[in-house]
């Protein structure tokens, strides 16, 4: 399947951009691409697409996204065609932002801890959302050095927020995982070595952290909110669903490399836990991707992977309002 690969406005010599636009339709394709992306739906409902995460979201949606997370938000048509007005803002920001002496500071620590956790797409809520909707309004009107400030500001309140949850699996992002306990760290990382190994078992990793198989189960529910049995499900689903989007691998070959034993098996829990079979679940993202990339408004916003290779000239126009900070 393809991916499209999206060519953002941001400059090298720009700290963040912000897109306004207002009315402009959903009409893009499933698409990635290596900057940040923070996005605010205001006034409209629909589905939401994020790494193996399908969504509906309803008048308001906030998602930050890490680099080269699939995702695409479509609304709803009756809405579009006779709905009240709806507003999109979408802020993106480089790869590399934080990567310099001053935001290795302790003071950003969760900044960089939230922005390590966006490789699988956060979703955010309730108040949080509320303060966060007007700082993003704010920063579409230019105010100099301040809107850096209330770009910075955005992000602490984001990485202090408890109303947000994850949307992409594990699976489908498996660097996204972190803890600041060093025990947990290690089990996470020797099951996202083994998992697709259908003989991994739960005392194999408890022997790995020298713990009795009933200490480490209790442990690990602690910090992972749920069974070691189920955690190890959802990495394998997560898993399968980026091989259904990524190669051309038969179900049955997905399968096997998923660190599923058996085929029947693998479907059933899939069908479980994806309501739908892995070939309805490729079909579903194929049809997302249909997008006639030669007829776009904005030239080359959009790349199919593996098409114009060493074409990376930003598009010259943009339908929304755009902002350079």
């Amino acid at each position: 399947m393809d991916i499209y690969r999206e060519i953002t406005p941001l400059k090298n010599q720009d700290v963040l951009v912000v897109l306004d636009s207002t009315n402009n339709g959903f009409d893009y394709p499933i698409h990635n691409h290596p900057e940040y992306e923070l996005n605010l739906v205001m006034g409209m409902s629909g589905t939401r697409i994020v790494g193996d995460s399908t969504q509906r979201y309803q008048d308001f949606d906030l998602v930050l996204l890490g680099p080269y997370l699939y995702h695409k938000w479509d609304g709803d048509q009756s809405l579009q065609e006779q709905g009240p007005p709806y507003r999109v803002i979408t802020i993106q920001f480089a790869m590399d932002l934080f990567g310099s002496h001053l935001f290795q500071k302790d003071r950003f620590l969760s900044i960089r801890n939230l922005l390590t956790d966006a490789r699988r797409g956060i979703k955010f809520h309730g108040e949080c959302l509320k303060e966060a909707m007007r700082l993003m309004i704010e920063l579409t009107e230019d105010q100099g050095f301040t809107n850096i400030i209330n770009f910075l500001q955005l992000l602490d309140l984001l990485s202090h927020a408890k109303e947000a949850a994850f949307l992409a699996s594990e699976g489908f992002s498996p660097q996204a995982l972190r803890n600041s306990t060093n025990r947990i760290q290690l089990a996470y990382s020797y099951i996202l070595q083994h998992f697709k190994d259908p003989s991994l078992r739960l005392d194999e990793v408890s022997n790995k952290l020298n713990m009795s198989p009933s200490a480490f189960s209790h442990f690990f529910r602690k910090f992972a909110f749920r069974s070691f049995s189920q955690f190890l499900i959802d990495l394998r689903i997560g898993h399968a669903c980026k091989l259904l989007l990524d190669t051309d691998n038969t179900v049955s070959q997905i399968s096997a490399k998923s660190g599923f034993n058996n085929l029947t098996n693998f479907n059933r829990l899939f069908k479980k836990y994806r309501d739908c079979t892995p070939i309805a679940y490729r079909k579903r993202y194929l049809e997302k991707t249909a997008f006639d990339w030669t007829k776009q408004s904005t030239p080359w916003q959009f790349m199919p992977k593996d098409t114009r290779k060493g074409v990376h000239d930003n598009p010259t126009e943009y339908a929304t309002r755009l902002k350079h900070y």
